[in-house]
């Protein structure tokens, strides 16, 4: 099995960027982490991050055909691309929203997603743990459909 780990803008800068909101792993690490987890489970896991929307589009293009199930934290693209979302849409892969935030407990623009309604499922609001909540609910969710 294999899955993506798609990264949106300003994530880059986990660590130094707010660490009061969005804590002090820096995104290396959290994808070292997930990529341990992932070899533990048996699971290959591609990452990738970019600030450029036709970027992120692109890569999940490429997801098609290779990839089972994709991980996205499309940061501010969350709320404003409907090019983000309707490439998940078109390559039909299954994926989980998350967030390191609780967007709901922030302003009133991050309220909306473009991505949530379509995805199995949102996970927010734990910080770098809620990359690990993602990951295993993805997994349980492709491991019960191929049974």
């Amino acid at each position: 099995m294999r899955l993506l780990l798609l990264n949106g803008p300003n994530l880059n800068l986990l660590g130094q960027r707010e660490p009061g909101l969005y804590g002090h792993h820096t995104l290396k690490e959290i994808e070292r982490e997930l990529c341990a987890r992932a070899t533990e489970a048996g699971v290959q896991l591609d990452c990738f991050q970019s600030n450029f929307e036709g970027a992120l589009v692109e890569r999940v293009h490429q997801a098609m055909g290779e990839v089972n199930g994709i991980l996205v934290n499309a940061g501010a693209f969350t709320h404003t691309s409907i090019a983000l979302r309707d490439a998940l849409l078109g390559v039909a892969i299954p994926y989980v929203e998350l967030h390191l935030s609780n967007t709901h407990a922030r302003e009133a623009f991050r309220h909306q997603s473009f991505l949530a309604d379509r995805a199995v499922g949102v996970v927010s609001g734990f910080g770098a743990f809620s990359y690990d909540l993602a990951f295993d609910g993805l997994l349980n969710h492709l491991r019960r459909t191929a049974a």
